[in-house]
């Protein structure tokens, strides 16, 4: 096998397929080296042509507290008050840079994923 850059789909779908033959190939091997040398090149080719946009905020903290089994008032002591909380996951109002702040450092949540922007749902 020839490592070649990728340059179309059928390059892609070509890396992919090595990739698959050479997936239990021993680390340091030549087989592994080519292994890991195709992996970077899919990695780069993905990374331009399929870009995974930045995750929501809201998006993100209702994952977190699926995946740790938390509640909205778990979020209290990074967001306020029970209200606050439900304010913010119901799209009613934006995380305060503060907010972000304390998401960021108490659960590990990303700051570059907190920060972006989303769309506010109306009051009722």
């Amino acid at each position: 096998m020839e490592v070649k850059p990728i340059r179309t789909e059928a390059d892609y779908n070509d890396a992919l397929k090595n990739i698959e033959q050479l997936w239990d190939a021993s680390y340091g091997s030549p087989e592994g080296d080519k292994l890991d040398v195709l992996v970077t090149l899919v990695d780069a080719y993905e990374n331009e042509h399929y870009p995974i946009p930045p995750s929501d905020p809201i998006d993100a903290i209702l994952h977190y507290m699926e995946s740790q089994e938390l509640s909205e008032h778990d979020l209290e002591p990074f967001i306020g008050s029970r209200s606050g909380v439900s304010e913010i996951l119901n799209r009613h109002r934006t995380l305060s840079l503060d907010m972000i702040r304390k998401l960021h450092k108490g659960l590990g949540i990303s700051a570059d994923i907190l920060i972006q922007p989303y769309t506010l749902q109306p009051s009722s």
